[in-house]
């Protein structure tokens, strides 16, 4: 092949929104570890704690659906989220045969710190825009998600 033809095969690709998209999305998650990892999380730990703050008392099992996770990964973020005192597992009083996660006051404060970390990483991500293209970014993401 023609060393024109790759160059604009790269082009192409990198001209794409799924591509551009990746790129950015790529970028936010950088921004938003970086972070969390002041608090000691890691995304998907972030995120179980978020559901487990939103929802619970909230049984693993239905942890496991609302995240979309693996069953032995939700375990693995359970047991990091007890071990540092962010939640706490115990029989569900509903159905003592399940363990249901309910957050502590020491998780919804690192929920609270966490919150103004990813808006700062996130006013970082969108630092290039003014606030009018940030407000239609946003709201042409959604459009774009919703579809």
């Amino acid at each position: 092949m023609p060393r024109t033809e790759r160059l604009r095969a790269l082009t192409h690709i990198e001209s794409l929104p799924s591509w551009l998209a990746g790129r950015v999305a790529a970028r936010g998650r950088d921004l938003v570890a970086g972070a969390i990892a002041a608090e000691g999380l890691k995304l998907p730990q972030h995120a179980a704690l978020a559901a487990v703050a939103e929802h619970g008392p909230v049984a693993q099992a239905d942890l496991v659906r609302r995240l979309g996770f693996d069953p032995k990964d939700v375990v693995l973020l359970v047991n990091h989220l007890e071990a540092a005192g962010l939640a706490i597992r115990a029989p569900d009083p509903d159905d003592r045969r399940k363990n249901a996660v309910t957050v502590t006051p020491a998780g919804l404060e690192t929920l609270r710190r966490c919150a103004a970390l990813t808006e700062r990483a996130n006013t970082e991500l969108l630092a290039p825009l003014s606030a009018e293209e940030g407000r239609q970014l946003m709201e042409l993401l959604r459009r774009v998600h919703e579809a």
